[in-house]
This record gives structure tokens, sequence and C-alpha cells, in this order.
């Protein structure tokens, strides 16, 4: 277990590094085991973290889109903020989509090309092989997720909550029916459509045109089954989250800027109960003094 927990850091490390205590958190990348902490604040051999991972029994794995940045998917933040002329989050809310159906579809078709085009990283992979490996022993890994693709899972992992809701799913419109579909383009007026430049004119594709639901005498309008901007969170999948952080005996949060509610709360609550949380990124959050 030692031994394992040593290749799931090293293959984490490009991401971040760890600093040693009960609520452990990193701040700065490193290349070798040893950490370097900004003035001030302990350093360590991470031989801290491996006695807390050898002693896990269950282990939540809280991850943003910095994971899947590693695989190329921007994180619609920085440089890539904008589609076309029009903030992310201007086009990912149930507003804009009542308001413009086609403008929004064409910026999830876009994403959703994105991430089917993609492939796990070396992260995903790793978190993988430690829910794999740890389950033979009767431990357990479950990954909470922010990302809308389906990388986690392509890597095998396959205790996965998305909180945030799938890119490659839909739902629709009128009787609530959710579908996973990972056909690109996912109906005909889309194809050719959502490319992000500046200058591109909007396609105003009918609402007849755009994704149609296929339940019989339904053929309501389909949306990404993703949780936009404004709305809640799915609370069955709320209530499953809870339960794992109520649980947990070990907590690594990986590749978040932990400034997205409630998820950037989800490791400062573990962190309150005592438990040893292992923040994992190439920068501080504000969260970061919380595992201190």
């Amino acid at each position: 277990s030692v031994q394992y927990s040593f290749t799931l850091t090293m293959l984490l490390k490009s991401r971040a590094v760890f600093s040693p205590g009960l609520r452990m958190c990193a701040t700065h990348v490193t290349t070798g085991p040893t950490t370097v902490i900004e003035s001030g604040r302990p350093s360590s051999d991470m031989s801290e973290f491996r006695k807390a991972f050898a002693k896990a029994k269950n282990i939540a794995i809280i991850t943003g889109a910095g994971v899947s940045a590693e695989s190329g998917v921007p994180t619609f933040r920085g440089e890539h903020e904008k589609w076309r002329k029009w903030h992310s989050q201007d086009l990912a809310s149930p507003e804009a989509f009542s308001r413009n159906p086609s403008r929004v579809w064409e910026f999830y078709h876009y994403r959703r090309q994105l991430v089917l085009d993609k492939k796990p990283s070396a992260v995903h992979f790793a978190i993988a092989e430690c829910e794999a490996r740890l389950k033979k022993q009767g431990r357990s890994v479950v990954v909470i997720t922010q990302c809308q693709d389906d990388l986690h899972r392509q890597a095998g992992s396959k205790h996965v909550l998305r909180i945030h809701g799938s890119l490659l799913e839909t739902r629709c419109m009128s009787c609530g029916q959710l579908t996973v579909n990972k056909q690109s383009p996912i109906c005909a007026a889309l194809k050719g459509k959502g490319a992000p430049g500046g200058d591109v004119p909007d396609a105003q594709i009918p609402v007849d045109k755009l994704p149609r639901c296929e339940e019989r005498d339904c053929h309501g309008l389909l949306r990404p089954n993703v949780v936009f901007f404004g709305e809640t969170l799915d609370s069955h999948i709320l209530t499953k989250v809870e339960k794992e952080i109520e649980i947990c005996d070990l907590c690594l949060v990986v590749g978040t800027s932990s400034i997205v509610y409630p998820a950037a709360m989800f490791g400062p609550r573990v962190a309150s109960r005592g438990v040893p949380v292992a923040e994992f990124n190439m920068n501080t959050t504000p969260k970061t003094e919380y595992f201190m």
C-alpha cells in the first residue's frame, strides 16, 4: 500500500505536491518526492501522505477542470473563457437556453466534440488504478468530479459521481427522459456548426431541427444534461456525495480552483472533521488555508 501510494503521488506530481499535517495541502510543483513549500510553511518528503494513504479505508477524490485540462480540454476560464463573443456562463444558463436554444446547442456541440476527441491523461489513469487496486484490499475510492466529460470512466474509474452532469447525456424538456448520447453531431442541423471564432455568425437553427426526444409521442426539445449556472445540483447525486464526504477518512482535492460552490466546500468540510486532506494543484486556491 505504501509503495503504491508513492506511485500514485508520482503520477500526480505534475499537478502538485504535498505538505504534511493532520490537514494537508500542496501549493507548488516539485520534481521529486521532496516538497518545497513557500517560506514559513512546513516541508515534507511525502512520508506523512504515504502513511495517511496506507491507513485510509474510504478515500474521496474531488476533481475539477484541471484534471481534464491535462487531456487538452479547455477549462473555459482565462484565455478560453469566451466562445465567439460570449462568456461561457452567459450561454450555460436556463435563460440563455430559453432565449436562444440554437446558439446554446452550437456552444455545447462544440464542447461535446472537444471531449469526444480527447483521451484520459496520466492523472485519470492513476486515479482509476488506485480504485482498482484498493478494491482488492477491501478499501474504497470514490471520484466526486465537477468535470462534465467521460474521461474518468474511460480511464477505468467505476465509482464516479458527476455533480455538474454530463456533456454526453441529454434531458428532455417535456418528459424528462435522460439519455446517453455520444453521437457527433447529435443532430443533422448541427453538422459543421459551433466554430468558436469571434466573427462566426449564429447558425440560427429552427427549434424543430434541434435535438429532439425519441421517446414515443414526445418529440420534446432536448437540452444537455448539465447543471447550468443558477440551477441546483441533482438532489440524488448530492445525497450520495454527502454520504461519501461524511464517511471518508482521506480526501484528495485534485485540479480544481475551489471557487465553484458547493464543491468548493467539500474539502474544508472533510478537514473540519480532522480528516487528512491533500490538495493537488498548480497554485494555491481560496480553500488552501483550510487544509493547513
